[in-house]
């Protein structure tokens, strides 16, 4: 009995126990998963809600959605129609500009295609023309025929040729009387001088102009046109009175007392003087035209070799070694004459910044200029005959009004006929000018 009241009594302790500390969290426990399965619930009700909500959105999202298909799809039925008909359209211009733009292209390549064809013609015809014209030539009397023809178209175009004249054209009016007035003074002051005394006199000249070059104050000083001539003439005499002749003295005296429009004309003048110097001299001698010719054909050296041409022009090097190099190109067995090798000879010393074959090529003119002549310079493919020279000097003095002095030049690539040259002027009438003016005309 003891063991069962002990047992009971255990029991209710441990009864006792779990009612005051197991069952309260557990009922705890309980209400709280009750509540969490009461919320479950009611979100549950709540999710189908909105699933039924979302349904009901749904079917109207799509019966939305199949109207707006319906009439994109009634637009687009109305679009491809109007798209359709502007593609059309569009494709008929387009379709009509390409075949104008293509009637253009046709008519461009066709015109492309005939000159070029028109250019290898022509070609092929000047060549073949060139050919016919070179074996024309070989024979000497055909060539000789090419040159009267030429004589007789000049001879049908005299009236109209220009007169060209030769000579220093750029004075102005004072300049150019100034040196018509020392001109006259020279001329009256050389007549009696001999020939030793006229080459003194253009070394005297020739040095003088190096003077001026190289004091170009005393050159301004002399020169202008507002200084008193006795001062000027004063001053000459204290430089050079000990130094030149009395005849020297007087023209360059002539020549301070005139009144010049720029100093350049006046210390051009005194070159102008030692130059004419030696021609008086040659005159004397009667050997004008023979000087005249060598000059001309030194001048034609010249033009012939550049590097000559500029190692003679070339005054920034010593006087000294070109007038060698002259020398030794106008060697003892050259037969040049002394006047000319002695014209030469200071028309490279007097070279200042000028070329030395245009230099050479105006003393050439100037000494047939000094007889009253003008210079023709006739370029030929073979020598023209006595009988055609002599016809060509009667026309071009007709044309120039005055006399002519003919020079001729041999040019075998002009093939035939006659290129003229007086001053600045050019006749041309060679069969090369010819081919070479219709090369021009060819289509490129």
């Amino acid at each position: 009995m003891g063991t069962f009241i002990g047992q009971l009594i255990g029991f209710a302790v441990i009864v006792l126990i779990m009612v005051k500390y197991v069952v309260p969290p557990v009922r705890k426990m309980m209400l709280e998963r009750q509540a969490a399965v009461r919320a479950e619930l009611e979100e549950s009700a709540n999710a189908a809600k909105r699933l039924a909500d979302a349904d009901v959105f749904r079917a109207q999202r799509v019966e939305e959605g199949r109207l707006e298909a319906s009439h994109i799809i009634d637009e687009a039925e109305s679009d491809s129609v109007r798209i359709a008909e502007q593609l059309r359209i569009q494709g008929g211009v387009e379709a009509e500009r390409i075949g104008v733009q293509g009637g253009q292209q046709v008519l461009l390549l066709r015109s492309q295609l005939v000159r070029e064809l028109r250019g290898e013609l022509g070609a092929e015809a000047l060549g073949r023309a060139g050919e016919i014209v070179k074996a024309y030539v070989a024979d000497p009397v055909k060539l000789s025929g090419t040159v009267d023809r030429f004589l007789d178209e000049l001879e049908s175009m005299t009236p109209r040729v220009m007169v060209s004249v030769v000579g220093r054209t750029d004075l102005r009016p004072a300049s150019r009387d100034a040196q018509a007035a020392v001109l006259a003074r020279f001329n009256e002051l050389v007549a009696p001088l001999g020939v030793d005394e006229l080459s003194r006199f253009a070394e005297e000249l020739a040095a003088v102009y190096s003077l001026l070059l190289t004091e170009p104050v005393l050159a301004r000083h002399l020169g202008e046109a507002g200084g008193g001539d006795e001062a000027k003439r004063e001053l000459l005499n204290r430089l050079l009175a000990n130094q030149v002749s009395p005849v020297a003295l007087a023209i360059l005296g002539a020549a301070v007392s005139a009144r010049w429009s720029a100093t350049n004309d006046f210390v051009a003048c005194v070159q102008y003087l030692a130059r004419l110097g030696l021609l008086e001299q040659a005159e004397r001698e009667h050997q004008v035209d023979e000087v005249a010719d060598q000059l001309f054909r030194f001048g034609r050296v010249l033009a012939a070799q550049p590097r000559l041409t500029s190692l003679l022009s070339d005054y920034q090097e010593p006087v000294n070694a070109r007038v060698t190099l002259l020398d030794s190109i106008l060697g003892a067995g050259s037969g040049v004459n002394p006047t000319t090798k002695a014209l030469l000879t200071q028309t490279v010393t007097l070279l200042h910044g000028a070329r030395a074959d245009d230099a050479v090529l105006d003393l050439a003119e100037l000494s047939v200029a000094r007889s009253g002549e003008i210079v023709a310079e006739v370029s030929a493919a073979a020598d023209i005959t006595a009988a055609q020279r002599i016809r060509l000097t009667e026309l071009l003095t007709r044309i120039y009004h005055s006399p002519v002095s003919v020079h001729q030049v041999i040019d075998p690539r002009l093939l035939g006929g006659l290129t003229v040259t007086v001053g600045d002027e050019v006749i041309e009438g060679s069969l090369s000018s010819r081919l070479a003016a219709a090369a021009t005309k060819i289509p490129n």
